[in-house]
């Protein structure tokens, strides 16, 4: 017996492998065998952590604390994020349907063939288990991260909470609506702080960790179980796909195409951010902070 514990050989191979052993034996008691020992065919599973943040507990807990606060005060919460790119057109899609027959995509996956780009930003209430997802066409940059909360709050939270003087938002540790994006706040203080008159509060989640980011498990996840093995052959498809996404939990999506072309590498002064209202925590600043409206009355 050697200190080898995996193998990547069809259960015949090992059984022809046993013959010059003098161990003569079919595939299927291989594999029954190998069964008794609790052993089975195995994917890579991704559990090593690389180094953590530094406080990433301490963050970590904060988050709950103010998720129980807001909800004990019946005030909005939000987890948002960006999901990944999709290419429109008739592309391979992994996943797999009930047909008769396979479904026909191109044999190569180039940009210059596709229709156009889709980027889904998502915004999900925990508490409602209610969805928003806004498919931008562009640039997955801070503006369009913040039209789309600001729609959303437009459209659904104001109405769903209307005494609500206070929004927070749960957000990741980079990307278009990471912490040291300038715009990113900059675009909260006048696209939604000044222009609704609301607080918002925001708390990233630290580097590593967005998967617990609630966005990512409760609305994503059930996006791409529900159109996988389907290719996304048009914007038409993919908002139907979306807002045909439902769980055995009650939640409920809706979907919205941004067709607007939004700018990249807009720059923020200093100048500009001594102008905001923003007030960093005094643990953890860097990860939380609350903007306030300019203009209140």
């Amino acid at each position: 017996m050697t200190s080898l514990k995996w193998k990547r050989k069809t259960l015949r191979k090992i059984a022809e492998e046993l013959g010059p052993l003098g161990i003569q034996v079919s595939a299927k008691t291989v594999g029954r065998l190998l069964g008794e020992l609790d052993y089975s065919l195995r994917s890579n599973r991704k559990a090593i952590a690389a180094s953590s943040a530094p406080d990433r507990n301490e963050q970590m807990l904060h988050i709950v604390k103010l998720r129980k606060r807001f909800t004990r005060a019946g005030k909005p919460i939000v987890s948002v994020d960006s999901k990944k790119k999709e290419l429109v057109g008739q592309f391979k899609n992994p996943g797999v349907v009930w047909s008769k027959s396979p479904l026909l995509v191109n044999d190569h996956d180039f940009r210059s063939t596709a229709k156009g780009m889709a980027l889904p930003y998502g915004i999900y209430d925990p508490t409602t288990n209610q969805g928003s997802v806004f498919i931008g066409t562009s640039h997955d940059t801070p503006q369009f991260a913040v039209e789309s909360i600001s729609q959303w709050w437009d459209a659904e939270g104001r109405r769903r909470y209307p005494a609500a003087r206070q929004l927070l938002i749960l957000a990741d540790g980079g990307g278009s609506n990471g912490p040291r994006c300038r715009l990113w706040k900059e675009q909260i203080q006048t696209e939604i702080c000044d222009r609704y008159g609301i607080s918002v509060t925001v708390s990233h989640y630290p580097t590593g960790a967005s998967k617990w980011n609630p966005i990512e498990h409760r609305l994503f996840s059930e996006i791409s179980k529900n159109w996988a093995g389907r290719p996304l052959d048009s914007y038409p498809t993919i908002l139907n796909y979306i807002c045909r996404t439902t769980t055995a939990k009650g939640l409920t999506v809706t979907a919205c195409l941004d067709r607007k072309e939004y700018e990249t590498g807009i720059k923020v002064s200093d100048e500009q951010m001594k102008q905001l209202r923003i007030t960093p925590t005094t643990n953890l600043p860097r990860w939380n902070y609350t903007i306030s409206p300019r203009n209140v009355k």
